[in-house]
């Protein structure tokens, strides 16, 4: 189990989104409630990042 990981844009924030990688899956939390953890695969969290970085998340792109 690694640390707790947040971006270094959040600087002292304790309100971001922090991932840690846990007996082979990915964990993420926010870090203002840190007892509720969502937890998935290396595969599926790693579409996640490409969807985020192709901008289907953006409320701004249509869909």
């Amino acid at each position: 189990m690694t640390d707790w990981q947040k971006s270094s844009i959040s600087g002292n924030s304790n309100q971001c989104v922090e991932v840690r990688t846990a007996g082979g899956h990915i964990e993420i939390r926010e870090s203002d409630a840190p007892d509720t953890v969502i937890t998935t695969t290396p595969e599926r969290f790693a579409r996640w990042i490409a969807g985020v970085k192709r901008g289907e998340f953006d409320r701004s792109t249509p869909a």
